[in-house]
């Protein structure tokens, strides 16, 4: 499997936009949890597999390969950490978090 980048055709987009490229990527199943579990701390690979509700091994190492060819995950030597690149993606994604509550909210009445 293919790890969505810019300047590629992506699904959703022959265009390669940059925008389309990283909605694919976090798009894959499990990817936007790894990246969830390493937002407050580096986990080593057993930690981070717990973490994700014991997912396969090999799923989980597809996937950090994924995120470490876009440059959001890397190792280091407390464990596998988001980059600051991926530190700036959480970033950005929390507005979007406190939209879903509001949105949950309005869904419900």
């Amino acid at each position: 499997m293919t790890t969505p980048l810019p300047n590629k055709p992506v699904r959703g987009s022959n265009s390669g936009i940059a925008i389309m490229a990283v909605f694919d990527l976090l798009g894959r199943k499990w990817n936007m949890r790894v990246m969830w579990e390493l937002n407050t701390k580096a986990l080593s690979f057993r930690e981070l597999q717990a973490q994700c509700d014991g997912m396969s091994p090999s799923v989980l190492n597809a996937r950090i390969k994924q995120l470490t060819e876009a440059k959001l995950v890397c190792r280091s030597q407390e464990g596998y950490k988001l980059t600051e690149l991926g530190c700036s993606l959480m970033d950005t994604l929390n507005p979007l978090r406190n939209w879903a509550v509001e949105w949950e909210k309005k869904l419900r009445k």
